[in-house]
């Protein structure tokens, strides 16, 4: 048995309260899924050469490794009206929002800039907002939840994230389907594509300003009591540095595992359209007709993982032991990527994107459960910051060698999707030197009332 030293239990939360708590990460995951499933659609579009395409995906991790630390740690010491967590969250969507509105229509700002350079300030102030937005909901779990809940809630989590990014994902064919233009004049982006942005703008600061009204963060004392945080503690300054010395050993055996799943994933935004255009429409040529009904279809093959991803969250808590779903689910992901050389159908596709669905739920809600169960609540929104970097470093990585991967498997797209599946593999193996601990007790608590 643990030794309990926190008498002050947090209450258990009802599942309309956990609910609550999450909901605003749907409207943030269809930002996040129409940029990763049209990010190199647009460049390649705008003209950009595909052994040069991995380069434009180092500015999102990059945003994301600098604002989520100062996210993080600044929203440990803040507390407003409207709480600590959700003021940084309501600010990061409402900047996704306009730029929403903007990147889809970089071929439109020539007159001031060429379309590529404007499209990369987009997209890099795009990324920064989104990563500022999408940070603290996985802060409130930590917050809010108790160790007991808090794989139910990154369930919950996990399943309005592949909801959002099926969404997402789908837009594009369903306009396309009820006949908005899907081809554009060259340098130029599809009305499919730049609608898509418009619709995902507005769900999402609708999605957030309903977390905003409905989730009341603890006060500070409450939160403190809680936490077990002592006025000796509040007093100690802790710098990124210091944490990280300090870290729990899990930070970075998970963080190992997260190394080769991003990087995995990376390849799959990167290099889908591509790859898929390639293999089955039998075109590299991004003006053509196929090139951007191949793009479309991207985007419902990423729906089928979004899919895949929601029934298989919905298994994962029925596994007796957390690690052996966790490497499952990633050995499973990286058959689906490899089999994609084989297939040549595009119906075909669904069963390896489904399967690279499972790899997905398991990443989003494992790592966080496993991290936030070690870390204490004085410094959570700054170890789940510096944590990302266990997602944005392998993606930087990723990126920076794409090219010259892209040059080793013969400039074969579809060559980097098995990559992504080996890569997955050995991740899956990792997952076992994981060895989870507690900094909360689990156990010795007394029942805490159940809040709806």
């Amino acid at each position: 048995m643990i030794e309990n030293t926190n008498l002050n239990c947090k209450p258990r939360l009802g599942f309309w309260a956990l609910w609550n708590i999450s909901f605003g990460f749907f409207g943030v995951q269809i930002a996040y899924a129409l940029q990763s499933a049209n990010v190199s659609r647009i460049f390649a579009t705008l003209g950009a050469d595909p052994h040069t395409l991995s380069y434009f995906w180092i500015l999102p991790p990059l945003a994301g490794i600098i604002v989520q630390p100062i996210v993080g740690s600044l929203s440990d010491h803040t507390w407003t009206r409207f709480g600590r967590r959700i003021p940084y969250l309501f600010v990061g969507s409402l900047l996704a929002v306009v730029v929403m509105f903007l990147l889809p229509n970089a071929g439109s700002f020539t007159h001031y800039m060429s379309a590529m350079m404007f499209g990369l300030i987009a997209l890099m102030l795009l990324d920064t907002s989104i990563n500022m937005a999408m940070q603290p909901f996985k802060m409130l779990v930590g917050d809010m939840v108790n160790e007991e809940q808090k794989g139910l809630a990154y369930s919950i989590q996990s399943f309005l994230c592949n909801a959002g990014s099926l969404v997402g994902y789908l837009f594009p064919f369903i306009f396309a389907l009820l006949g908005i233009q899907n081809i554009a004049a060259p340098g130029m982006v599809p009305d499919t594509v730049i609608y898509s942005f418009y619709v995902g703008a507005i769900i999402l600061i609708l999605c957030v300003i309903y977390t905003s009204v409905k989730v009341k963060e603890m006060p500070p004392k409450e939160f403190e009591k809680f936490h077990g945080i002592t006025a000796e503690e509040k007093k100690e300054k802790s710098d990124f540095i210091s944490l990280l010395v300090h870290a729990p050993k899990v930070f970075w055996t998970v963080g190992l595992v997260q190394f080769f799943c991003w990087a995995a994933f990376m390849y799959m935004w990167t290099y889908t359209n591509g790859a898929i255009a390639q293999n089955v429409w039998g075109t590299g040529d991004t003006a053509s007709a196929g090139y951007q009904e191949a793009g479309n279809w991207v985007g419902v093959l990423f729906a089928v993982q979004a899919i895949g991803s929601v029934c298989w969250a919905l298994v994962l808590p029925l596994f007796r032991s957390r690690k052996g779903a966790y490497s499952l689910s990633l050995l499973l992901g990286g058959i689906g990527f490899i089999s994609t050389f084989f297939v040549h159908n595009q119906y075909l596709l669904f069963i390896s994107f489904a399967l690279v669905g499972f790899a997905w739920a398991a990443m989003l809600a494992m790592p966080f459960t496993i991290l936030t169960n070690s870390v204490s609540g004085k410094n959570m929104g700054a170890y789940l910051g510096l944590f990302n970097g266990t997602i944005c470093v392998p993606q930087i990585v990723a990126a920076l060698v794409g090219g010259s991967l892209l040059h080793a498997v013969g400039g074969k797209q579809i060559g980097m999707l098995v990559l992504a599946g080996v890569l997955l593999i050995i991740g899956a193996a990792c997952v076992f030197i994981i060895k989870e601990t507690y900094s909360h007790p689990t156990e010795g608590c007394e029942v805490a009332k159940t809040e709806n």
